[in-house]
């Protein structure tokens, strides 16, 4: 099955999250903070008004609290409205 976004909608696949503190203490499921980088794995064809400035296989920085959860055969994806997507991780 394939996620196809419409209008100015990404989708993207968070990327793990951090299981060590900087200072090597191992974190618990519960302390992990939601990672906001992700890969974008599908981008909608934008609007009139949007001009789509993402592409597939970018890595990007997402505003904390964007977006929906999705999960499809097993994977799990976050789809967001562009706007949401903060900057481009070159």
């Amino acid at each position: 099955m394939k996620l196809v976004p419409l209008g100015d909608r990404v989708v993207l696949k968070q990327m793990a999250a951090e299981e060590k503190t900087k200072s090597g203490i191992i974190l618990t499921t519960q302390a992990q903070e939601k990672p906001q980088e992700a890969e974008v794995i599908a981008v909608g064809p934008g609007t009139e008004d949007v001009k789509m400035e993402v592409k597939v296989g970018d890595k990007v920085i997402y505003s904390k609290y964007a977006g929906t959860d999705v999960k499809l055969d097993g994977e799990e994806f976050i789809i967001v409205k562009q706007a949401d997507i903060l900057a481009i991780v070159e």
